[in-house]
């Protein structure tokens, strides 16, 4: 399916994490992969996690650092001269701001909230645009935050608001030249970053209680609609945030 593809995975942290699921199957089906990370610990992860993979690229790329994330896609560039696809599954917010009141946020948490976990998706999309020059599919990671008010979620619910509305925007921009660009809304699952969210075990108690299938998802069914989203399957696809939760969205008082 992905057979000759290029694509960039940005956000692995660890062999749980969702961008690790999805570059599972994108690999399964023979897409080639660059990973970026941010600091020394993902560094070495990375490096464990695809030590047995051919023809890889693991890349700094900070989105905090507009040098790096240049650099970064300039590696790529020179390296496998296109790229059909990017997977964007970045978010942070300071732990205190995720606990508490919204109302209680700082200036500084807020921005840094905004820049990690939003704007990074315009930024990396913006330096991966020339790369698909024969079209390509940018998916990003979302949260049912953004639409309805979860305890504790705070700024990082704002921040996902901001970057659905953001894979509208560039939809709209970059789909005459065929690139895509669509969200992914996933069910709470116990990842590194999620742990960061009080009451985690909480939410995942519920979710299996209310959703229509009775459980939670599982972080390989994120990567089955990721693969999806960048394979040819989804070609009438854009601007589009999809749930992947079970169908928790859908349920009422």
């Amino acid at each position: 399916m992905l057979k000759d593809k290029i694509g960039m995975v940005l956000g692995v942290a660890n062999k749980r994490s969702i961008a690790w699921a999805c570059a599972e199957k994108c690999i399964e089906q023979g897409a080639r992969l660059a990973f970026t990370y941010q600091g020394e610990r993902l560094e070495r992860n990375l490096t464990k996690l695809t030590a047995d993979m051919d023809d890889t690229l693991v890349i700094p790329c900070d989105v905090t650092n507009q040098e790096e994330v240049d650099t970064a896609f300039e590696t790529v560039a020179t390296k496998y001269r296109k790229l059909d696809f990017l997977i964007h599954s970045i978010a942070f917010a300071p732990r205190e701001a995720l606990e508490g009141s919204y109302l209680d946020t700082s200036r500084e948490a807020f921005l840094t909230a905004l820049e990690i976990s939003a704007y990074s998706l315009p930024q990396v999309a913006r330096a991966a645009a020339p790369l698909m020059k024969d079209g390509g599919s940018i998916v990003t990671m979302s949260y049912y935050g953004a639409e309805k008010v979860v305890e504790n979620y705070n700024v990082m619910g704002v921040a996902k608001a901001a970057l659905e509305s953001s894979t509208r925007y560039l939809a709209s921009d970059l789909g005459p030249t065929g690139i895509r660009v669509n969200a992914i809304s996933a069910g709470p699952i116990n990842t590194l970053s999620a742990r960061g969210v009080k009451n985690m075990s909480g939410f995942l108690k519920h979710v299996e209680e209310r959703s229509p299938l009775r459980r939670n998802v599982e972080v390989t069914e994120v990567g089955n609609t990721a693969l999806f989203l960048v394979s040819g399957l989804s070609s009438g696809i854009t601007g589009e945030t999809i749930y992947v939760d079970c169908g928790f969205n859908i349920m009422g008082i």
